[in-house]
């Protein structure tokens, strides 16, 4: 029934966990009984018109007890729980019509309000399939190594540590990391990436993606339970079961709002007999008429149903809405705030060459800059790290190592102090006569698009001072060329990068995206400051919408805590598998291509538009039909109740299928990419950056 207490039937999309209505409380129940009793009523009605000597009114009592079964039980549920809602409106509506000698448009009432209802449980199951589909992503075995040999498990059997075959064809049963051979992924049911994704040793591989190509071996990083696919299930079912402040708002006067309607329809009735001087039957008839034009079904589905049917098309897509508050503060954004490291770019840079501007052991001062990174968990040392790790090398032994926030590590080696970072960090270690050429080393690295990391010891006694720069190479995310036109086209300006990377480099970058602000050197604290400040601009700004006065930032959910915090709504993107990211963002978007940015903002727009284009029409059919209803009545020309019934159950089926129209919202070929490989050629949109080990 058209009722906000009501979820979709659970007969759809169904699951262990859910149970089952009983046969005829079903969807296709509903549907079948609400067909039989307008079949019933349609019969009556045409037998009325021959005179077939009193069967019609026998199918019209049938039709009106089918719909008294359905919509009394709905009924019942809602007093014994001490609740007046639609479900008693209706039903009273019915009985009363009947009553007073209407007994074809009580009929009539009942056999569109459970149609109705069962369509929107249609509608709702719809868009939970929608979630629900990736359920079936869940694999159910897994074949692991016991000793020498390779048995096959539940994945809820899986521990951390366990070693794990995925042949071709086979879902991937819990997250891991590669150990041994290569192949394509299939991540496209969660991400919406339409192309499969390589790995090789060493890259990571999530639950319920799909191995395509060659059989891998894989460690297990996640138990089943902690698994990436997991926690978006989990995410969006928290998500769906939010509700918007309008729908809060709708939900709490629901109850208020009843009992109103049937005071008013008393008072109606009461007026049109004694104080109009009707006969009692007619004043009835207008009071029932009211209360049927005047419950409220289309107004409290109207915010529900599109927000549910977004979240839904945003998770087929790989973007993941946390309930609909965060889709209606998406919708008012008009400034958009990009990190570059992990967002632009990959922020998985890879080591593609050591150069020493005067360090005597190229080996050395990379198992010491190993060892400064050891014990850290961002990009630059996972590139350190890694590069170590292909050369066959161990770190060195550092002693007292301290890590300075957003720019980079030092200690001591061979007890001289050494330091690993940005310029700025390093400067004070690098031997006077070596800071130029490192400075022109850095230039010729910037301008390649490359990544430099400085590495010093300083110089002390018979030791002159070594220096050494780490080339690395970070990919642009797919997208990023047409990110700022489409952000644009939807009259979201500024578009504006802060990062903590060198400035000559993020200007190259904003440049060859098209980017409006840069900011660049920039602290954690920096980039809070500077989102406040946007924030308070664009409101201040009287040449700007109020429907766009909101301030997005898009960071990699890890290094950008502050800023995405003080943000209207915060956005982080490839974060398939990032803890930190689905916990700490707004909107998760699971791939890599930014073409889901304003793919995702023209979603959450449209699902604006839909839920005020529901409350509107609701409103005008509630309002409009209840006052014709009154006034043609005080007129002597009284609005047929079946009118009211046809324009009370239209309008909310109606409302039912505008919301369904997004779940067809225009689809978007997300791109799947890997960030550039050691080995590869550097990409002339490559970003470059003087990134500091903890920056960006």
């Amino acid at each position: 029934m058209s009722t906000p207490t009501r979820g979709p039937s659970p007969d759809a999309g169904h699951d262990s966990a859910t149970p089952r209505a009983a046969w005829p409380f079903t969807i296709k129940g509903e549907l079948t009984g609400s067909l039989t009793a307008g079949a019933l009523l349609g019969s009556g009605v045409a037998l009325g018109w021959l005179d077939a000597g009193g069967i019609d009114d026998v199918l019209v009592w049938v039709s009106l007890a089918i719909g008294l079964i359905f919509g009394g039980k709905a009924a019942l549920e809602s007093l014994r729980l001490g609740r007046v809602d639609i479900d008693v409106l209706m039903v009273v509506a019915a009985v009363l019509a009947a009553v007073i000698g209407h007994p074809a448009e009580g009929a009539l009432l009942l056999f569109l309000f459970v149609l109705a209802g069962a369509l929107e449980d249609a509608a709702a199951a719809r868009t939970e399939r929608e979630v629900r589909a990736l359920h079936r992503l869940m694999p159910d075995r897994a074949e692991v190594k016991r000793g020498d040999d390779w048995a096959e498990v539940a994945p809820t059997d899986l521990a951390v540590g366990d070693v794990i075959r995925v042949r071709p064809g086979s879902r991937v049963p819990a997250d891991a990391a590669v150990t041994s051979g290569r192949t394509f992924i299939d991540q496209s049911a969660m991400t919406g990436e339409s192309e499969p994704r390589e790995v090789a040793p060493g890259d990571e591989i999530y639950s319920g993606t799909i191995n395509v190509d060659d059989a891998v071996e894989a460690r297990v990083i996640r138990p089943a339970a902690e698994s990436s696919l997991q926690r978006v299930l989990d995410l969006v079912t928290r998500a769906s079961e939010q509700r918007e402040p309008v729908q809060r708002a709708i939900d709490r006067l629901s109850q208020p709002y009843a009992l109103s309607i049937m005071a008013l329809c008393v008072v109606v009735i009461l007026v049109w007999a004694f104080a109009l001087g009707r006969p009692w039957d007619q004043a009835a008839y207008t009071g029932i008429t009211l209360l049927i034009v005047a419950s409220p079904c289309a107004l409290v589905i109207a915010t529900p149903t599109a927000t549910l049917a977004g979240i839904a098309r945003g998770a087929r897509t790989g973007v993941l809405f946390k309930g609909g508050q965060t889709i209606e503060r998406l919708a008012a954004v008009g400034a958009v705030c990009f990190d570059k490291t992990g967002t632009l770019t990959f922020g998985r840079p890879r080591l593609t060459q050591v150069t020493p501007v005067a360090w005597s052991d190229a080996d050395e001062m990379l198992r010491v800059a190993a060892a400064l990174e050891r014990a850290s968990d961002h990009p630059i040392a996972h590139a350190v790290l890694d590069g170590l790790a292909s050369r066959g090398l161990e770190p060195a032994a550092v002693d007292e190592i301290d890590h300075t926030t957003g720019r980079g590590l030092s200690g001591r080696y061979a007890g001289l102090p050494v330091s690993l970072g940005s310029y700025r960090h390093v400067e004070p270690a690098v031997p006077v006569c070596l800071r130029a050429q490192v400075l022109e080393v850095l230039d010729t690295i910037r301008a390649r698009g490359q990544i430099g990391v400085v590495v010093a010891q300083s110089e002390s006694g018979d030791n002159p001072g070594q220096a050494a720069v780490l080339v690395m190479t970070d990919a642009v995310r797919p997208g990023a060329a047409e990110l700022v036109s489409q952000l644009h086209a939807l009259g979201v300006r500024p578009v504006r990068m802060l990062t903590g990377d060198h400035t000559t480099t993020a200007q190259r970058v904003a440049g060859e995206l098209g980017i409006d602000l840069v900011d660049a050197e920039l602290m954690p604290e920096d980039k809070l400051r500077i989102v406040g400040e946007m924030r308070d601009a664009i409101r201040r700004d009287p040449g700007r919408p109020r429907s766009r006065r909101g301030v997005a930032v898009i960071g990699d959910g890890v290094n950008d805590a502050p800023a995405l915090a003080a943000a209207d709504v915060s956005l982080a993107i490839g974060t398939m598998g990032t803890d930190a990211a689905l916990e700490s963002a707004d909107i998760v978007l699971l791939a890599d291509d930014l073409a889901v940015v304003p793919w995702a903002v023209g979603l959450a727009r449209r699902v604006r538009a839909t839920v005020w284009a529901n409350l509107l029409f609701a409103g005008s059919i509630i309002l409009g039909m209840g006052v014709a209803v009154l006034i043609a009545s005080a007129i002597r020309r009284p609005i047929p109740m079946s009118i009211g019934v046809l324009a009370h159950e239209g309008g909310t089926v109606l409302v039912v299928l505008n919301s369904l129209r997004l779940l067809a919202h225009h689809p978007i070929r997300v791109r799947s990419a890997s960030p550039t490989s050691p080995t590869s050629p550097t990409s002339p949109t490559s970003p470059s950056a003087t990134v500091a080990p903890s920056a960006a």
